[in-house]
């Protein structure tokens, strides 16, 4: 009997198309998605199934920078009630696209993590943004945050659901649409890395 995912998604035949982001994207199969924070090693993040990662985001999705601009009572820190958004995403994700939801997401991973970022050196005296590559796990680590941050700005405060909105976020990824926050927010890293090159 094959395991899948919630019991409903299934993760055969998924592959990680970008040689960089195999080792950083898992997709180990479990019926119930939650590592209780186990995992603490260095490049432990690896080894959390990325729709487990995708989950924990959303319950600080207000979280930007170091402030933390928006807090949501009704979602912060309640798991379950984010995983329920996320099956239904997915759901929804199915419905539209023909296509299996964990397919989709692992493709809109792909095309919505940053290859170039910046970082600031300090030279005589004077600070300078200096162009770097990004590691792979950072790159899964943005376009996740990004992707929660997306549906959360488009649905707070909105007649829009949630997991409407982070359904419509996903797939704008996969598809590649410049309407989505993650992709929009990659474009804007790389172009910054190609200037202060």
């Amino acid at each position: 009997m094959k395991i899948k995912i919630f019991n409903k998604f299934d993760i055969e035949g998924i592959e990680v198309k970008d040689p960089g982001l195999r080792r950083v994207i898992n997709l180990d199969a479990k019926l119930l998605l939650k590592s209780h924070g186990r995992a603490r090693k260095e490049f432990a993040k690896a080894k959390v199934n990325v729709i487990e990662r995708l989950i924990n985001l959303l319950q600080v999705p207000g979280s930007r920078g170091k402030k933390h601009k928006i807090i949501t009572s009704w979602n912060t820190g309640k798991y379950n009630r984010n995983a329920k958004i996320v099956i239904e995403a997915f759901e929804m994700i199915a419905e539209k696209t023909g296509k299996n939801p964990l397919a989709v997401f692992v493709q809109a991973i792909e095309n919505a993590s940053p290859r170039d970022g910046i970082t600031s050196i300090e030279y005589g005296g004077a600070r300078y943004p200096q162009a770097v590559d990004v590691s792979p796990l950072r790159r899964v680590n943005l376009a996740l945050k990004h992707i929660a941050h997306g549906a959360s700005d488009k649905s707070f405060r909105k007649k829009k659901k949630f997991a409407q909105a982070l359904a419509e976020e996903i797939t704008m990824a996969y598809e590649g649409n410049g309407e989505s926050f993650a992709l929009k927010k990659k474009n804007e890293s790389e172009k910054q890395a190609d200037s202060a090159r």
